[in-house]
């Protein structure tokens, strides 16, 4: 016959249930947004659904092995709580992965050693269900506003006009780019970009440009109609009558890059970028992203 743990055990093993089941949860949360967001690019089913899994829901899935495994083996579990928690403060050294993650994961898998929830198959209900119904339900919206983009397939140099704004925007190639690039590096393309845009020339052109943070949030589109969107300089934001999507004919669905370069400094170390769902960053020019790179653009003639 099982000894029931002690009134002490069971609130303490609770406790170590209910972090598991909140951190879970965050990174489900997490993880869901970030798959359609910066992911789910791929022309195949199968590649998005590998890379859903191994990179965005992975932290997830590890929380709910580990508590799986803490619920049924309460040592083994929590020794494996404090060994990963040790790894990643050993990872990190110093600062906050050691403290924010380090050690609350230490301590969580300390509270599994001598903690035992009660019943015990409720625990593995909540600890379980209740992330795996978080990344479900966070991840509906986003999957059926992925799956509805407009791609009309051309990537072709565009004349893209509304809201004020008349711009060509370059073809796909050195003017628009599949790959991160760095500010500098993109300066450097649109200065010697041809006139047509599919090729460099070995002198300076100065034909084409990075847009302003202006011009590309008035832009921006949704299914194909201009999403009314409006910067204002002096509060430094953007906002939209619709919210843009990754779509036609700005962006390429099928290309991992979700943030341009724009011309706009904040200052001298700083520029903004815009993301394809209309927001707005301020980022240092030094930075460099494989998510991050530019189109340029040029003006219409009449």
């Amino acid at each position: 016959m099982n000894e029931q743990p002690s009134r002490g055990r069971k609130v303490l093993g609770w406790v170590a249930a209910g972090i598991s089941t909140l951190l879970a949860g965050l990174w489900a949360f997490w993880g869901a947004i970030e798959n359609f967001h910066e992911g789910w690019y791929s022309t195949s089913f199968l590649e998005n659904l590998f890379i859903m899994i191994i990179q965005y829901a992975a932290p997830m899935l590890v929380f709910l092995i580990l508590t799986s495994i803490a619920l049924r083996f309460p040592l083994i579990g929590g020794i494996l709580h404090i060994a990963l928690g040790v790894g990643i403060a050993m990872f990190f050294r110093r600062g906050a992965g050691v403290f924010m993650i380090g050690v609350p994961l230490a301590l969580l898998g300390l509270t599994y050693v001598f903690g035992r929830p009660r019943p015990l198959k409720r625990a593995y209900q909540i600890a379980l269900g209740i992330p795996l119904l978080i990344y479900v339900g966070s991840a509906i919206e986003p999957a059926i506003r992925v799956a509805g983009r407009h791609d009309d397939g051309i990537r072709t140099a565009r004349l893209v006009e509304g809201n004020g704004v008349r711009l060509i925007w370059a073809p796909e190639g050195p003017g628009w780019p599949s790959k991160g690039t760095r500010l500098e590096e993109a300066m450097h393309i649109c200065a010697y970009l041809e006139e047509d845009g599919k090729s460099l020339s070995d002198t300076v052109q100065n034909i084409w440009r990075l847009p302003t943070i202006d011009e590309a949030v008035r832009s921006l589109t949704r299914h194909g109609t201009n999403c009314g969107g409006v910067w204002d300089a002096d509060r430094q934001s953007a906002t939209y009558e619709t919210m843009p999507d990754k779509e036609s004919p700005l962006w390429d669905i099928h290309s991992p890059i979700i943030y341009w370069w724009t011309a706009t400094e904040k200052d001298s170390a700083t520029v903004y970028r815009i993301v394809y769902n209309g927001g707005v960053h301020e980022m240092p020019k030094s930075l460099g992203m494989g998510s991050m790179a530019f189109r340029a653009v040029k003006p219409a003639s009449d």
